[in-house]
């Protein structure tokens, strides 16, 4: 019996040593900050979009600092260049040197695959702020990866029902000889082709030349009803600019994933009127976070809030949110990634959730291109699902 009695007592005294070691090492945990990797481009030609989604990042984060729960956040920042052969070495260096929570990026398709292929599965969460590669949440998807911003399905997809209902039935597309390019190419045909319409020409330019001349004249000679094509940054600027010089504005009416007019339409002037698009965001959204967002943005960084502040901003209210939920403790993994699957953000562009491959189910606005504005027509398709083709989750 007190053999019994004594063993009962140090069982009891080491459970409440556990006890204390447990506490003391959780309090410890909650008072080191919050570790956020950027992995996004600050350098070259997409620095801009990179600089757009660091400060929407951070602006959500601040706004909801009072629900961190007294959480610090430490940023660590590293330029990607947009280089797919720098990704596996920086995305390194930010889970094992930095031991960062989350790791936001990148821009570019190609370090998204780099990125992958080191943080996939890893004790960290990968958020996907740009990069629309479908394999990111297709046949590469992980349980710890999430995107807030599209695959490149998503926007080009509903076009193929738009094309459809306008009465075109016979269209060329065309775009740049690479992934994101075929890629929705691929998906605007997949829902025209459905439909009854007929893809009577694909023209894919070496990336990334832009002289277009020669593949504008094929067009006019194959005289379709219209144009799909997916052209984004000065390659969409100088597409539009020749498709309208050459004459085919008015004429052939031009359609196109959503990039071909977001932050263009200063630089195409004119020849962008009439351009029909479809993107998970517009400038115009009518609805209270959106107003606030473009307000807020406009008067901390000194201009207009875009697609890339946006997704951004976004990223940084899952973060915050999560914490939120989690009472400002993130070092259970597993419960992070539950509290952001389950997860609704109210975000400027509208309302969403994720799919079952963590991309987000988000309407496509339809956009026309009316006095230098991208005027929502409306929706093209509403809580759009990516397909999520060949991911094992």
């Amino acid at each position: 019996m007190y053999k019994n009695k004594k063993h009962s007592r140090l069982l009891l005294a080491a459970l409440a040593t556990s006890a204390l070691t447990t506490s003391v090492a959780s309090q410890a945990n909650t008072d080191d900050p919050i570790r956020i990797g950027i992995m996004l481009p600050f350098s070259g030609v997409y620095a801009a979009l990179g600089d757009a989604g660091r400060n929407g990042l951070k602006m959500a984060i601040e706004e909801n600092s009072a629900q961190l729960n007294g959480r610090k956040v430490e940023f660590i920042e590293v330029d990607t260049e947009a280089r797919p052969e720098r990704a596996p070495e920086l995305a390194s260096a930010l889970l094992n040197q930095h031991k960062a929570d989350f790791i936001v990026g990148p821009v570019h398709s190609g370090v998204a695959m780099g990125m992958l292929k080191v943080l996939r599965n890893q004790d960290t969460v990968m958020i996907i702020p740009n990069a629309g590669a479908a394999a990111a949440t297709g046949p590469m998807c992980a349980p710890n990866v999430f995107r807030t911003s599209f695959s490149s399905w998503q926007p080009s997809y509903p076009m193929g029902k738009v094309a459809l209902d306008s009465g075109y039935k016979k269209v060329v597309t065309m775009s740049w000889n690479y992934g994101m390019g075929k890629e929705s190419l691929d998906a605007f045909e997949e829902s025209f082709s459905a439909g009854g319409g007929e893809v009577v020409k694909k023209i894919l330019v070496p990336f990334p030349k832009t002289e277009f001349q020669p593949y504008i004249t094929e067009i006019a000679s194959l005289n379709p009803d219209a144009v799909f094509v997916f052209f984004a940054g000065g390659g969409a600027v100088k597409f539009v600019k020749d498709y309208d010089a050459m004459g085919l504005r008015g004429k052939i009416p031009l359609l196109g994933s959503g990039f071909l007019t977001e932050g263009t339409l200063e630089a195409q002037g004119a020849a962008a009127e009439g351009i029909t698009t479809g993107l998970h965001y517009a400038d115009e959204l009518d609805n209270a976070i959106n107003r606030k967002f473009r307000q807020d943005y406009q008067a901390q960084f000194g201009r207009a809030g875009d697609i890339y502040g946006v997704q951004g901003y976004d990223t940084g209210l899952l973060i915050a949110n999560a914490v939120a939920q989690l009472n400002g403790d993130v070092s259970d993994r597993q419960a992070v990634i539950k509290a952001m699957e389950q997860m609704t953000v109210h975000s400027p562009r509208g309302d969403f959730t994720f799919s079952r491959a963590h991309n987000p189910v988000q309407n496509v606005y339809l956009r026309t291109v009316k006095d230098g504005i991208n005027h929502v027509m409306g929706v093209a398709a509403e809580a759009l699902e990516d397909p999520a083709k060949g991911c094992k989750l």
